[in-house]
């Protein structure tokens, strides 16, 4: 299964979570979409496992497969599995992109990281799937930083993540630390993932 491009709303009003973090999507229908959206059928327990790995997946973008393979990455890591997984996704070049404010969602960091736009430790980087350590620095190539999209994405930021720095002076940021548990998708119950894959 290829990675979803289809509209985001969609998704978000599906599975009653908003996959852009926002909340934007569930303020005017907070309900599924189509003819039989209002009507609430119980999910078994596979489904509930299902939904919040949909959840997850829809959130950083990826495909089935990808999302697997990172799944699987954290399996061979010591520590709890779970926030072992979330703690890949979370390092991921394109999403550290979006956390700095360079963009205003995870769709335009990828973009900007798959044309070359963003450097690591100051050597181009055009892979968005790129798992950033802690200390390392994420810029924005010199050719590219009077870019429109970055510039309104900057201006557009409300506040950034206590685990990433960016200096617009210099149009670069560091990826400063792992982040806590409670610092980023708080509602998401990732054991229930866990359970998903280990079944």
């Amino acid at each position: 299964m290829s990675r979803y491009t289809g509209p985001s709303w969609k998704i978000s009003r599906r599975l009653k979570y908003s996959v852009l973090e926002s909340g934007k999507e569930l303020k005017k229908r907070a309900y599924a979409p189509g003819q039989h959206g209002m009507k609430r059928s119980k999910l078994s327990e596979y489904g509930i496992q299902l939904q919040e790995k949909q959840k997850v997946r829809f959130t950083y973008g990826m495909s089935e497969k990808q999302f697997k393979k990172f799944f699987e990455l954290a399996r061979k890591m010591k520590g709890k599995q779970g926030y072992n997984f979330l703690i890949l996704l979370e390092s991921r070049l394109d999403n550290l992109v979006y956390r700095m404010g360079i963009a205003v969602s995870r769709r335009q960091a990828r973009q900007l990281v798959s044309h070359g736009h963003i450097t690591v430790d100051g050597k181009k980087t055009n892979i968005p799937s790129y798992i950033v350590k802690p200390g390392q620095t994420i810029g924005v190539k010199e050719t590219s930083r009077k870019l429109d999209i970055i510039k309104t994405a900057l201006e557009s930021l409300a506040s950034r993540k206590p685990y990433v720095t960016f200096d617009e002076s210099t149009m670069s940021g560091q990826y400063v630390r792992y982040p806590e548990r409670d610092e980023f998708l708080p509602e998401i119950k990732e054991n229930l993932i866990v359970e998903f894959y280990n079944r």
